[in-house]
Order: structure tokens, then C-alpha cells, then sequence
């Protein structure tokens, strides 16, 4: 069953359940229904996520970018940023940020507040500007933190955006004088990473995007775990195996049920050939490798599993392929998993 709407929690495989807030510390507040408060902050109750751009390709102010945070913790990362102070602002405008209260000090927006206070930091998982571009612009205004990457993606940032010709260089590398706002922190592949002023980690995993490196992140905390993607191409096409090393990277996961959701991408229908995918996916080579997942980890370990499937290109037709796109995922979709298509400012809590 596939969910598409502005908020609303997931819980336990299967379950659908009522409306989400964003929360600040472990106070959870939750719209038309008050359940217990869970009053351990040592347990693991999952992530939340705020879509902060839904789109692939050519919207501008809707690309790629996730606002992802434990449960009991408002200190967020962001999965991308090609949108971020848009993103933000349709999120508040829906109710994602109502439980932030904004300092009478700080002289900010809540936008900014949280853009400048709870943002703790950039995952990147690729330069593409549909990625990259809400961070870049919003670099002037931002706070000082770090952009985690891998060194190929780090590199090009500095080399292609803040170069003093493309943007002002905001970041600790590449041509002087350097601004310093903006650390770019190395990722090792596979290696487990703090992620600084947060309550969670993140591991690196190399993926094919049309011969370019692109990443999949693999966010932790209190031993739950979501996995987001950028954007990746099938390993048969990629003539790769590099989805297939994330899957079994996260196989125990899924079947100890840690796994708490999946955000990738399918970026075209499944009538899009081969050749023309530029290193992207179609449902029916998402599916294909959501099977290999299952191989690994046991099919009935992926049911009612939530997988946000985003990055659809917007369409200059007079139709947009969201629906044609969701009903080839579900025609294949013998694992019982849960595909969600995202919308700008829709918020989730993964549990």
C-alpha cells in the first residue's frame, strides 16, 4: 500500500498510523491523538523525515533533499540539499516544524532558526546540481558545518561551485581566500562516520550514476538504521555491482528488522530504454533490485518495508509519470513492500 501525503507516521511493517510532528528533545507531539510519551531517550523509535525536495531533473525549488533526524533528537542532516530554504519553508507551511519553538533571542524565522541551528550538516552524495544547488545558494546565510562527502564528491564541489567564479568559496579547500563556513569532511567507503552534534552515523557506500560516483548513506542511531540513496543506475547497466554490495551491506539489518526505511530513486518508467537511463533506475530495475535485497536478507523480511521512491523527473507534458511510475511498483511488488511516493514537505516518522 502506497502512501502519499503531506505527514503522517509509519510504524511497525504494515502499520499505518496518525499524523506526525516535528518534535524538539523527547517531548513527542502528535496531531489529533496524544499516544504515551516515550520517556527513554536511550531507545531506538526510528527516524523522521522531511521531504524537502521530492523531484529529479528541472524544478527548480523541488530537488533532491531529505531532512532526516532520530526520533527523540531534533538535530538533523540533510540526505542531498538541491533543495533546502524552499524545501524548508513548504515543510513549515505543512506543519513539519510546528513543535519548534524559536528562541525570542535568535531574531530569526523558524526557517532560519532551524536552517541555521537544527541543520547540523550536508550528506552529498554527488555534484549534480539538482543535489547540490539549495546549499550552495543558502551558503551565505548558513552556519558553520560540515559537508560530508566522498573525496571525489568534495572535490568537485570546491572545484566547480565555490571557485570564486561560480559562487564565493564558502567551504576549508580549494582556491583562496577560503571563507572556512563549510568543512568538507572526507568519507571512507564502508566505514562508519559520527556525524558531528548529532546523535547519529553515517557509512559511505560507492554507487554508479552514468560512470560518476555517487553514494548510497546508510544513516545509525540506538542500533535503528535508514538507508538513502543518491542517484544510482542498475548494475546490469552500470556494469557494477555496487547496489547489490549496499544490500548486502544492510542485509542483517533488514532481517533484525533495524532497517527502518529505504529512500531511493526511479527516475523514469519502465518504457524509458536502456541507453537513455543516464545511470538512473526504472521500477523495473528497482525491483529487480529489491529482489536481490530479498535473496540476501529473506523475503519476508521486506514486508510492509517503507521504500520512498523519488527523484521522478518533472515532465514538460501535460502529465506527470507519478502515477504510471507507482502503478508498474506495485503490478511487481510480490515482497509486500511499502512504496511511497514523496511530495514536497510531506514528513514521516520510520519506526
Amino acid at each position: 500500500m502506497a502512501v502519499d501525503r503531506s505527514s503522517g507516521k509509519v510504524g511497525k511493517r504494515g502499520q499505518q498510523v496518525k499524523t506526525t510532528m516535528w518534535k524538539v528533545g523527547l517531548a513527542a507531539l502528535v496531531c489529533c491523538a496524544p499516544p504515551p510519551i516515550m520517556e527513554d531517550a536511550a531507545a531506538a523509535d526510528g527516524f523522521d523525515v522531511v521531504v524537502l525536495g521530492a523531484l529529479g531533473g528541472i524544478q527548480d525549488g523541488n530537488l533532491s533533499a531529505y531532512l532526516v533526524r532520530p526520533h527523540d533528537d531534533d538535530r538533523a542532516v540533510t540526505c542531498d540539499a538541491g533543495t533546502l530554504v524552499n524545501g524548508l519553508r513548504i515543510a513549515d507551511s505543512n506543519g513539519a516544524f510546528d513543535a519548534v519553538d524559536v528562541p525570542r533571542q535568535a531574531g530569526q524565522s523558524r526557517v532560519g532558526y532551524i536552517l541555521t541551528h537544527k541543520v547540523k550538516g550536508y550528506l552529498i552524495s554527488h555534484a549534480h546540481l539538482d543535489h547540490v544547488a539549495g546549499l550552495v545558494i543558502a551558503s551565505p546565510d548558513d552556519s558553520n558545518k560540515p559537508i560530508y562527502a566522498l573525496p571525489s564528491v568534495g572535490k568537485a564541489l570546491v572545484e566547480n561551485y565555490f571557485n570564486w567564479q561560480a559562487w564565493p568559496n564558502f567551504t576549508d579547500r580549494g582556491k583562496p581566500p577560503r571563507l572556512g563556513k563549510l568543512a568538507i569532511a572526507d568519507l571512507e567507503p564502508a566505514v562508519r562516520t559520527p556525524l558531528s552534534d548529532t546523535k547519529m552515523t553515517a557509512t559511505a557506500f560507492p554507487l554508479s550514476h552514468g560512470g560518476l560516483e555517487s553514494t548510497a548513506f546508510l544513516f545509525e542511531s540506538d542500533g535503528d538504521a535508514m538507508l538513502c540513496f543518491g542517484d544510482t543506475g542498475p548494475d546490469a547497466v552500470e556494469k557494477t555491482t555496487r547496489m547489490k554490495d549496499v544490500w548486502t551491506a544492510v542485509a542483517g539489518k533488514v532481517k533484525q528488522r533495524r532497517l527502518k526505511a529505504v529512500v531511493i530513486e526511479a527516475s523514469y518508467a519502465n518504457d524509458r530504454p536502456d541507453k537513455l537511463l543516464f545511470g538512473h533506475l526504472t521500477p523495473k530495475w528497482l525491483l529487480a533490485s529489491l529482489h536481490d535485497l530479498a535473496a540476501q536478507a529473506g523475503a519476508e523480511s521486506l514486508t510492509g518495508l517503507p521504500v520512498v521512491v523519488g527523484h521522478i523527473k518533472y515532465s514538460l507534458t501535460d502529465e506527470q509519470p507519478q502515477k504510471e511510475i507507482l502503478d508498474e511498483l506495485e503490478a511487481g511488488n510480490d515482497l509486500g513492500l511499502r512504496f511511497i511516493l514523496p511530495r514536497q514537505g510531506s514528513h514521516w516518522h520510520f519506526k
